[in-house]
């Protein structure tokens, strides 16, 4: 009989936590929605007694979002209870997750407290939960440290308190994976009531062991692995979602009569979108969805694949829905060619978001003698992304090499009014934010910058990440285009935008 892996994924928790990946309520409802179109059981949407703005993610999440359990992170004060229990009540599926810490260093230094005391604080607690919600998860923080006769009380009491997942969380990344499975394998041993939760596991990867711990653990007996897209997460991350599938997936000789159900071909759009909003860019050597998880430069690789692409590949582009770089369209094709290969590649854009995708597909056209599915996902994203451009670029000039000071002037529109600025910098991208900083009169102090190149060849689309800092707020913006400077100085002005929009919406000042 098949046993179903439950996919926990905690990219808006646990992976947010990351330093410089915060999301705004609006990205977060973005991640949560195409969350769903892959499949994920159980989305973490926050910690809701963290902040305002937490709290309210996780409420619009839970209002909006269907087809998930949706999850709020609480520790074991009802205080915390309360407030998950609250954000999540408009869900239709919820679910309440309670931690606290197990391990001697944290109770002898974080809390303070004996082990008698830490039974009764969390048998409290999910009994308290269990006021709000049927479905319980308790985490014993920094399980993989915690005296194993210990743990196993801990996990007894919860389980008889109510809760239905039991979470076996290696929170500093410590363990080792045969180690680690042989914990998931004890507790199953020796919890007597174990039969009655779910037993799961949240890997992080200090030590770079995140997947594997999560793969031992599967194989061990667990049923349910917490994960984030692209493994981010504090510290070094957390386990990655699409690498523990695909292994799972790839490999089902080894974990025999296991599955999820998780659409694999969303994999790479889903990777796209957190690399976007979160400004992490992926690696070109990450597993399953970075740059060069497909590209063969050897010539004994090429002719391999060439001849039969099992050879070393084992995992079909297609199905983590990584199209690669074949010519998809030209300059010749029209707006119906377009609307359907981007339905083919996942997207359904409205009638707006086409003529704007398609208007923006032809001047990449006439710049680039082939255009890629990467570049169209650029090209879409730009169009979906809900922030109304308040100053928009219509003119930038430049100057610069050895020996000569860089300039740019910049044309900007605002409101059909034009304004034009000319400024010096260490560079022409300096420059242009310069140029930008005097016409808005918005000071913003760049965090970030980061550039990559979405294609290959001398045309590519070059895509600018930017990090900025305006009025203590840091915002994250990526803007592409053929031409890096202004592609460079596109992804500030949205970064400027995107403050606008969010000081309009909170009625802090009139546009």
């Amino acid at each position: 009989m098949s046993k179903k892996i439950v996919i926990f994924d905690t990219t808006l928790r646990d992976g947010e936590q990351a330093p410089g990946a915060s999301l705004s309520a609006q990205e977060k409802l973005e991640v949560a929605h195409q969350l769903v179109r892959l499949g994920v059981d159980v989305i973490e949407a926050g910690f809701p007694i963290s902040s305002l703005g937490d709290f309210d993610s996780v409420e619009q999440i839970a209002r909006k979002v269907k087809g998930a359990t949706i999850c709020g992170l609480a520790r074991s004060l009802n205080k915390d209870i309360e407030a998950a229990a609250n954000a999540l009540k408009p869900a239709k599926r919820k679910r309440i997750h309670v931690f606290l810490a197990t391990s001697k260093i944290h109770m002898k230094y974080k809390l303070k407290k004996a082990e008698s005391e830490i039974l009764k604080i969390a048998e409290s607690a999910v009994k308290y939960a269990r006021k709000f919600s049927a479905d319980v998860q308790f985490s014993p923080e920094d399980a993989s440290r915690t005296e194993r006769d210990f743990l196993y009380r801990v996990i007894e009491r919860v389980i008889k308190a109510g809760a239905t997942t039991v979470n076996i969380p290696d929170t500093v990344g410590f363990a080792q994976p045969d180690e680690f499975g042989g914990l998931i394998q004890a507790i199953i041993n020796n919890v007597p009531n174990v039969n009655k939760a779910v037993i799961a596991v949240h890997c992080h990867n200090d030590l770079g062991l995140a997947v594997a711990n999560s793969l031992a653990a599967i194989h061990s007996g667990a049923g349910q692995v917490e994960c984030t897209i692209n493994g981010i997460g504090e510290r070094a991350g957390n386990a990655a979602l699409e690498e523990i599938v695909l292994s799972m997936r790839t490999r089902k000789d080894h974990f025999e009569n296991i599955y999820t159900d998780i659409n694999t071909k969303e994999i790479y759009k889903t990777s796209r979108l957190v690399s976007k909003l979160t400004g992490f860019v992926v690696a070109p050597n990450k597993a399953i969805v970075g740059g060069n998880a497909f590209r063969h430069e050897s010539g004994i690789h090429q002719d391999g694949v060439l001849k039969k692409r099992q050879t070393y590949e084992i995992i079909s582009p297609e199905d983590v829905g990584f199209y690669g770089e074949g010519l998809v369209l030209g300059k010749h094709s029209g707006r119906h060619a377009l609307s359907q290969r981007l339905e083919q590649i996942g997207f359904k854009l409205n009638k707006v978001q086409l003529q704007n995708a398609f208007i923006r597909f032809k001047e990449l056209a006439d710049k680039k003698k082939e255009v890629f599915e990467e570049d169209l996902m650029s090209i879409v994203e730009e169009q979906m992304k809900d922030v109304p451009e308040v100053w928009s670029l219509v003119g930038l000039d430049f100057c610069g090499g050895i020996g000569v000071e860089p300039k740019a002037t910049l044309w900007l529109k605002k409101s059909e009014k034009i304004f034009k600025k000319t400024s010096s910098g260490d560079g022409p991208v300096d420059a242009c934010y310069k140029a930008i900083e005097k016409i808005t009169g918005i000071k913003a102090k760049l965090l970030d910058y980061s550039i990559q190149a979405i294609t290959r060849g001398k045309d590519a689309l070059g895509e600018v990440n930017v990090k900025l800092k305006i009025n203590q707020e840091e915002i994250v913006a990526r803007a592409a285009s053929t031409d890096i400077i202004e592609a460079s100085a596109k992804a500030y002005l949205k970064g400027i935008n995107m403050v606008l929009f969010k000081a309009k919406k909170a009625k802090l000042i009139r546009l």
